[in-house]
This record gives structure tokens, C-alpha cells and sequence, in this order.
């Protein structure tokens, strides 16, 4: 069978299969879905600018429009020697012919449709991540707001070393998520130039308007480079890698919830419906959501390292290395990601502290140790010289089997009995400086500010999204309804021009406007 002018052979079975994968009803719907919304814009795009005329274009749309409206079903069982693209553009020449089925690839090449269609569901997987992640913003801020007074001690080398709250730790879990949102919005806004256009590697010498099919697809302007509109995925590359961060800072949430929640800490507790009993110990209690969490971080590394594997030392310009094989391993990532902070918002709001528990672990750890010597150092006392004799009045606390500070005994023989030291919520609202758990609700504060201009944001993204489907919706339906008047497209003020320039075939349609 003669698949092309040059080549009259395509792949043999078994090589396609390992090429194009085997696709079912929903990968054809997925695929063909993208390339559908790609060639509406692109057939009204060709028609305004002279390329098509306007009854052939409205026989592609309506075609179109059809096959997309039954979900492609009468494409499922055709075959797709060369991937299902190629067979889609085939149906729709045998369907309409080559004279109008034919003209729908004008001025385009697969390389930049392929482009195209991995930065519009780059943005509708990036928008959905990042709606979730706000959510899960907001309900760490409101967790961190309602358990600020809850002291317990926070560990470094898995040792008691000071008292915070366990707000105070929710809101170290927002920032560091914070950071992480900012960086996948960046790599949304980065998102603003759609590829068609570039064609197959050098843009194209036919008078198309690479900034219209942008507007109806909700992008921003067309190519700036068309060799680097169709060589590079380095935002899919951001992406992921920004989600990973997410991913990591979410598996350290889990690490420590996981950890806290075992009957050695007690320090939080999850209810049922979030934990997991065992199929051989009737006792068990486990909260193996977190495990998941905690699993989904290192297969978002993973990809991040395969994706950039794969395109490395691979030449600027379209390579399947790029555009499909590094590609591929993108999307499981965002996925994984995308469940994990599903997870996290299950779990934090469902976490509950144990308050008892977390203080007398604070007070066991004897926390306070640092605020007592630097309560010396304000005395004046040399913090050396204080840290000394705190520690020593540790080490005989320990010796005595106590659990507290009972006297600090400084070497001139001044001292301050167990009285007067401090309280854990004292110490925890006396740290209101360099960002301690004193300054948590300014910490909040300053997070819920800032999540609320990420949501203007995303809703402002999602805004230009849907605004460009209204243009393609209503563009579309311009060119499938009938003709305007000459007499109504005048008075309306429109050019008329346009529908002489667009019949250079002769046939005797008017172009849309």
C-alpha cells in the first residue's frame, strides 16, 4: 500500500505495536480529542487567511465536529499503520475527499501539531495540580491557625531540641509548599505561546497567522523560534521537576506523621477511615496513606531523571528521544503527584494531635534547655558559660531519674530555682523572632496573602483557557452556519476583502470574516 510519495512500505505488526502501543476506545478519544481542538483552530485560522475555502472548511469542521461528538467511536476498529494521527487525516480525506480532507494539513507538520497538543494538556494537568495544591495550602493554613497553642517538641537528628506547636509546623509544610506552587505557576506562565506554526522545524512560507490559532487556544501569541518551538520540551522538564519538589516536601509531611502516629510517639491519630487494619494481626491500626504519599515522591524523581535522560545529547531539533519518548515519562509523574497531594489533603485534615501526649514528651525532652541558657546570656552571662551549666544541670536531672529542670547553678553561686523557669507556652510564644513558632500567626498571614494571589492567578490562567474555547466555539460556528450578506457583513463593517482573497480556487464562497 503506498503510504506516501516517497515511501510505499509502512512497519511491519510486531514494530508498530512497540512504536504506537495498541490503542483502545479511550486512548484514541484522548489523543484525538487534542488533535481535533487543534485542527478546529487551524481550519478556521486557514480559511480567514485565504488558505481555505469556506465551504471546504465547514465540511472538515462539521466532519470534525461529528467524530468528536460520538467520541471517535467509528475510528476504533481502523487500522493505524503509522500512528493514529495519520489515520484520523485519512478517514477524513476518504470521508470528504482530497480536495478538501486533503488541505487540512496546509501549513503544518506533525512535529508542531505533536508540540501543540503536549503544551495544552501540559496546561490542563498543571491547572488541575495546582488547584489541588491550593486546596491543600489552605487546609494546612487552617489546621496550622486552630492548633498553634499545641505544644510539642520538634526534633533535629530525631532528638527533642526545641518547643514549637504543631501549627507551627503545618505552616512550615505551607511555605515549603508555597515555594513549590510558585514554581509550577511559573512554568504555567510559561505555557503562553502556542507551537503551531512552526511546522516541521522552520515555520512555513504560507500566509498563515500563527497568533489567531494562539487566541483560539487560549494561548498567548504564536512560535517566537519554530526550531525551538518543535526541539524543545524543557517546560515539561520545569514541570515535573517542580512537581517532584511538591512531591518531596509531601513525602516529608508523611515521614513524620507516619512517625508520630506510631505508640511509641502518640503525638497524632488518624480515624478510621484513613487508616488500614491487617489481614493476619487483629491489633493493627495502620496508617499506610502515608506510605503511598511517601512512595509517590521517588516515582516523580524517577521520571524527572528518565525525561532528562532521554533528551540529553539529543540535537536541537524535532527527536522522538524528545518529543515522545521523554514526553511519555512526564505524565505518569504528574499523575502520581497530582494523587499524592489528594492524599495529603485527607490527611492533614483528618491528623489529630494529641495534646497530653505532645507536652509531656516536650517536657521529657527538657526542650527548654536553650531558652534557660539564653535567659542566663540576658543576666549577663556568657552563652558559653550558660550553655555549660545548663547542660551539666541536664545531666544530673538524668542522673536523678527527673524528667525536669529543678535549679540552674551558675559557678559564682547564683542560681534560680525551678520556679522560675520558664513554662513550654511561655517559651514557645517568647520565640518571635527569626521566624519561631511566636511568629505563627504572622507566618499564616503572610501564607494566606499569598495564596490568595496564587488563586487570582490560576483563575485568571483558567480565565484566558475558557475564553479561548469561546472564540474557537464561535469562530466554528461562524464558518458551519450560512454565508453572511454582503449587504449585513457592510453595515456590520466588516471586510469583505477577506471573502475576494479566500476564493482564489474560484468557487464562488464567501470566506468567514
Amino acid at each position: 500500500m503506498t503510504v506516501t510519495g516517497r515511501l510505499t512500505r509502512t512497519l511491519g505488526a510486531r514494530t508498530r505495536r512497540v512504536v504506537y502501543g495498541e490503542s483502545g476506545p479511550a486512548d484514541i478519544r484522548r489523543e484525538l480529542g487534542a488533535t481535533s481542538t487543534v485542527d478546529l483552530a487551524h481550519v478556521v485560522m486557514l480559511t480567514e487567511s485565504g488558505l481555505l475555502p469556506r465551504d471546504a472548511a465547514a465540511a472538515l469542521l462539521r466532519r470534525i465536529t461529528a467524530l468528536r461528538a460520538d467520541g471517535f467511536r467509528e475510528l476504533y476498529d481502523l487500522p493505524a499503520p503509522r500512528g493514529l494521527y495519520l489515520m484520523y487525516e485519512g478517514h477524513l480525506v476518504a470521508e470528504l475527499g482530497s480536495e478538501v480532507g486533503g488541505k487540512l494539513h496546509t501549513g503544518r507538520s506533525r512535529n508542531d501539531i505533536k508540540a501543540t497538543i503536549t503544551a495544552l494538556r501540559l496546561r490542563a494537568e498543571l491547572t488541575a495540580l495546582l488547584g489541588e495544591l491550593l486546596r491543600l495550602q489552605a487546609v494546612l493554613l487552617a489546621r496550622a491557625r486552630a492548633h498553634r497553642g499545641v505544644v510539642m517538641p520538634v526534633y533535629t537528628h530525631f532528638q527533642p531540641a526545641m518547643p514549637v506547636s504543631y501549627g507551627y509546623y503545618l505552616a512550615g509544610i505551607a511555605t515549603a509548599l508555597d515555594r513549590d506552587v510558585e514554581s509550577l505557576q511559573q512554568v504555567l506562565d510559561q505555557l503562553d505561546r502556542c507551537p503551531l506554526g512552526a511546522g516541521a522545524v522552520a515555520g512555513t512560507d504560507l500566509p498563515i497567522d500563527p497568533a489567531r490559532t494562539a487566541g483560539l487556544l487560549g494561548f498567548a501569541d504564536g512560535p517566537l523560534h519554530a526550531t525551538d518551538a518543535v526541539a524543545a520540551r524543557d517546560t515539561m522538564l520545569r514541570a515535573v521537576a517542580a512537581a517532584a519538589s511538591a512531591a518531596v516536601t509531601l513525602s516529608r509531611l508523611a515521614t513524620d506523621l507516619q512517625l508520630w502516629s506510631t505508640q511509641e510517639f502518640g503525638f497524632v491519630e488518624f480515624p478510621e477511615r484513613l487508616v488500614g487494619g491487617s489481614s493476619a494481626m487483629p491489633q493493627k491500626r495502620n496508617a499506610f496513606l502515608l506510605e503511598h504519599v511517601k512512595a509517590k515522591a521517588g516515582l516523580a524523581v524517577g521520571a524527572w531523571t528518565a525525561a532528562a535522560s532521554a533528551m540529553k545529547s539529543t540535537p536541537f531539533t524535532n527527536s522522538i528521544e524528545v518529543g515522545t519518548e521523554a514526553v511519555a515519562a512526564g505524565w505518569p509523574a504528574l499523575a502520581a503527584v497530582l494523587d499524592s497531594v489528594l492524599l495529603g489533603q485527607a490527611l492533614v485534615g483528618g491528623a489529630r494531635p494529641v495534646p497530653a501526649r505532645m507536652a509531656e514528651r516536650a517536657r521529657e525532652g527538657f526542650v527548654t534547655a536553650t531558652v534557660i541558657a539564653n535567659r542566663l546570656v540576658a543576666r549577663g552571662v556568657p552563652f558559653r558559660t550558660a550553655h555549660h551549666v545548663v547542660g551539666e544541670a541536664v545531666r544530673e536531672a538524668v542522673e536523678a531519674g527527673a524528667t525536669e529542670l529543678a535549679a540552674i547553678r551558675l559557678p559564682d553561686g547564683t542560681g534560680a530555682d525551678s520556679a522560675e523557669l520558664p513554662t513550654l507556652r511561655e517559651v514557645v510564644d517568647d520565640h518571635d523572632r527569626g521566624g519561631g513558632p511566636g511568629e505563627c500567626d504572622r507566618t499564616v498571614r503572610v501564607l494566606r496573602e499569598r495564596l490568595a494571589g496564587h488563586c487570582d492567578r490560576l483563575a485568571a490562567q483558567r480565565a484566558r483557557t475558557a475564553q479561548g474555547e469561546l472564540r474557537l466555539a464561535e469562530a466554528v460556528a461562524a464558518l458551519t452556519g450560512p454565508p453572511v450578506p454582503a449587504t449585513r457583513a457592510a453595515a456590520a463593517g466588516t471586510d469583505t476583502d477577506a471573502g475576494a482573497d479566500a476564493n482564489a480556487d474560484g468557487d464562488g464562497t464567501e470566506s468567514a470574516p
